[in-house]
């Protein structure tokens, strides 16, 4: 018997997001994941060391990096269309909900159970799904940084929406990183390093 849930994740590369901008260079969903995994590992560092918001650091890592996998299925919907009101917005979820599923009948069933926890986000606390989403915001707040650095005002809507959204998510992590780390998205590659220190 074949299970092709892995062979379906792969896909994520061919997801393009933000499908109704003029991107300057296209965001994939596999991109978008491994930025979401990696902000909610160090957003995880961030509360472990100065919140203490509890949470379970491998946990949120890899449910962030399930947490849009349902839009293999469903593509990316753009944010206006889906939160446009409310029976939108619950139709989108059911939407979701049922993608996710879907795509977890790919398992046999002893991995399923192991792995819908992630697929869902059941597996996470409010706080870790609180986490997940600032993640997931900070990713796409990044992304439009990057677009208004190359003079794309295509986005500039969109990246006052995003900041908009962090701060009033008042979640300290995000918080912690937008004044401590965001900045350093503007930078070129010898500002970060400190110019010859990373040169082979």
């Amino acid at each position: 018997m074949l299970y092709p849930f892995s062979a379906l994740l792969a896909r994520m590369k061919y997801i393009t997001r933000w499908s109704l901008m003029r991107a300057s260079r296209p965001e994939s969903l596999s991109e978008h994941t491994a930025d979401t995994a990696l902000l909610a590992h160090m957003l995880c560092a961030v509360a472990a060391r100065y919140t203490g918001t509890p949470c379970r650091a491998e946990t949120v890592t890899v449910a962030a990096l399930y947490h849009d996998a349902s839009e293999i299925i469903t593509g990316d919907m753009p944010t206006p269309v889906k939160y446009k009101n409310d029976r939108l917005r619950t139709a989108y979820k059911a939407l979701e909900a049922e993608s996710a599923g879907a795509m977890c009948r790919l398992l046999p069933p002893e991995l399923s159970e192991t792995l819908s926890p992630y697929v869902t986000g059941t597996v996470l606390t409010d706080a870790e799904k609180k986490l997940v989403k600032a993640a997931d915001r900070l990713s796409a707040l990044i992304k439009c940084m990057e677009e208004a650095n190359a003079g794309n005002h295509e986005f500039d809507a969109a990246l006052a929406q995003q900041r908009k959204a962090l701060e009033e998510m008042c979640c300290p992590e995000a918080d912690w990183f937008m004044a401590h780390c965001l900045p350093c998205y503007t930078e070129t590659l010898d500002a970060l390093t400190g110019g010859e220190a990373f040169r082979g």
